[in-house]
């Protein structure tokens, strides 16, 4: 195991990172949840690694001092958006603790790794957890507890990336734009690629750049549509580095822009101050930066026109339009893979994932109704929250959309089955309306807080029962709603009950249910199904 760092394995662990960068850049650009505020995070990191990366292959055997502060200064130089800025941040305080070092041990470069996290907290304004900051600030941490006992290099960053994986996992639950597009951060996967990166040339497994042309493996990506343009504070990405011409003090200049936008880095040596802010005036900022120097670079980017860009390309792709092979087709809503093979089965061609708590957008709709290979397509949305969504997607496509106000499951498959394929569609919208208006819906959930409705006391962890949309009843025996459910469906004549149980219910409980059906409705057909719906325990359908 490497105890120790000279200048040229810094060197090529540098080199190694933005290989690697390099190779990952299309993955990392693809989890970059706010479209366009800072380009493309992978991108951008990796024109950021390049340019030290030039600037070290030109220097004749470095020290570690010198390998450090080469990298830290054409990081400083290069970087570019706000991950680019962040990461020559971070690389410039390990440059500051490694000042003066021919090596370093473990403990050195894990209090290194400490000052770059110190370094970029200090310059963002206001750092924001389930970051790229996140992630190096807890991999700092794993890389300090593992050189107590091992003053090894090569342990302090295993262990600084085993740490940071763990945060980087943790990111979608930490920021709430990362939770609603379902990734995590695109700045901390950069972190711990270069991580591993670093590690393995440690290993003397350099990572190699990709040949041009040769691109990465996309394996996920974040959805541009899932945010408006209206999201956009701040319009202009406003980047620009000015020399240090007189002493104006520049933490004056980081509190005077703080005013002007959001997104604020600004990191200053002896000769320039860099600067990148988001802000929907930046005439007078580039104006307010020539008090400090002339201007060596200046980028000005209008994010909502690269905004809406993006928003018009990937809806030319998620709304590609299937071509008519039939006159009629179904589209439908519901969660759990028994109710959605209920539908299938029933002839629906797309099946939503969505109902209760998760409600599916217009724009998730209007996909499925696009590749939905027919003239006209019945929408089922089963769930009252769902059906304004559903009937937004009319004027959005070239097809025909009919939406069957379903408001539940049951609604929607007493619909689905009233469907004829050689009736008009006016014929079917009545026939659906006809049955979804003649089936009962129960549902047996829980009471996620105490409330008092309709009369009704209820109290946290208590079962409640919903016959139609009206409140049944609670308790804290389920059996007993069960039962006073199927003593009112046997009052009311119904011959036809469907019980469909629920994703934490077993075969073994959902028979108990059966079997309470059957002997209160003994002139009754009764089914059960596995329904795995979420949230409601029992579905039941009465007709």
């Amino acid at each position: 195991m490497r105890q120790t760092i000279d200048g040229a394995a810094f060197r090529r662990m540098v080199i190694s990172a933005a290989a690697a960068i390099e190779i990952n850049k299309q993955h990392i650009n693809e989890l970059n949840v706010f479209p366009v505020p800072d380009g493309d995070t992978g991108t951008n990191m990796s024109m950021s690694l390049n340019n030290a990366v030039a600037d070290l292959k030109r220097a004749e055997d470095p020290t570690l001092t010198q390998a450090a502060d080469i990298t830290a200064s054409a990081l400083l130089r290069g970087a570019r958006g706000n991950s680019g800025v962040i990461l020559s941040l971070l690389f410039r305080g390990i440059a500051k603790s490694l000042k003066g070092c021919e090596e370093a041990t473990g403990e050195r470069f894990a209090a290194a790794m400490q000052t770059g996290v110190e370094n970029a907290y200090k310059a963002v304004m206001k750092p924001a957890e389930g970051t790229i900051l996140t992630v190096a600030r807890l991999a700092a941490v794993g890389a300090q507890d593992a050189v107590k006992e091992n003053d090894y290099v090569e342990l302090a960053i295993e262990a600084a990336m085993e740490r940071g994986k763990l945060a980087l996992e943790d990111t979608v639950n930490q920021n709430p734009v990362l939770k609603k597009a379902g990734v995590v951060d695109a700045g901390g996967v950069g972190w711990i690629t270069i991580l591993g990166a670093m590690l393995s040339s440690l290993r003397g497994e350099d990572v190699i750049a990709p040949e041009a042309g040769q691109e990465a493996a996309v394996k996920d990506e974040a959805s541009f549509s899932d945010f408006n343009t209206e999201d956009i504070t701040f319009s202009y990405c406003t980047e620009f580095i000015v020399s240090r011409d007189n002493e104006n003090d520049p933490e004056a200049l980081r509190a005077w822009l703080d005013t002007m936008g959001d997104s604020l880095v600004l990191v200053e040596d002896d000769e320039i101050i860099k600067v990148h802010v988001h802000t929907n005036h930046p005439g007078e900022v580039i104006e307010k930066a020539l008090t400090y120097g002339g201007l060596v670079t200046v980028k000005i980017e209008n994010m909502r026109l690269q905004h809406t860009e993006k928003v018009l390309s990937e809806a030319e792709k998620n709304n590609q339009i299937a071509k008519p092979e039939k006159r009629y087709g179904m589209v439908a809503v519901c969660a759990g893979d028994g109710l959605s093979a209920v539908f299938k089965d029933l002839g629906a061609d797309q099946v939503i994932r969505g109902g209760q708590t998760m409600n599916p957008s217009t724009q998730d709709i209007l996909q499925a109704i696009n590749r939905t290979p027919a003239d006209t397509v019945f929408v089922f949305p089963n769930n009252k929250n769902i059906i304004m969504a559903a009937e937004q997607t009319q004027p959005l496509t070239e097809k025909q959309v009919v939406v069957v106000r379903s408001r539940t499951v049951p609604q929607g498959i007493s619909a689905m089955l009233a469907f004829d394929p050689d009736a008009s569609v006016e014929e079917n919208l009545e026939a659906m309306r006809e049955a979804r208006h003649s089936v009962s819906t129960m549902q047996v959930t829980y009471a996620a807080r105490n409330s008092d409705f309709d009369g009704h006391a209820i109290h946290e962890g208590d079962y409640l029962a919903l016959y139609g949309s009206a409140l049944f009843g609670t308790s804290r025996d389920i059996n007993s709603l069960i039962k006073g459910l199927a003593e009112k469906t046997a009052s009311e004549g119904k011959e036809i009950v469907t019980i469909f149980y629920g994703e934490d219910i077993d075969e073994k409980t959902a028979e108990k249910a059966l079997k309470i059906f059957e002997k209160t409705c003994p002139n009754a057909e009764i089914s059960l199904i596995s329904g795995g719906q979420p949230v409601y325990y029992y579905l039941i359908s009465a007709e």
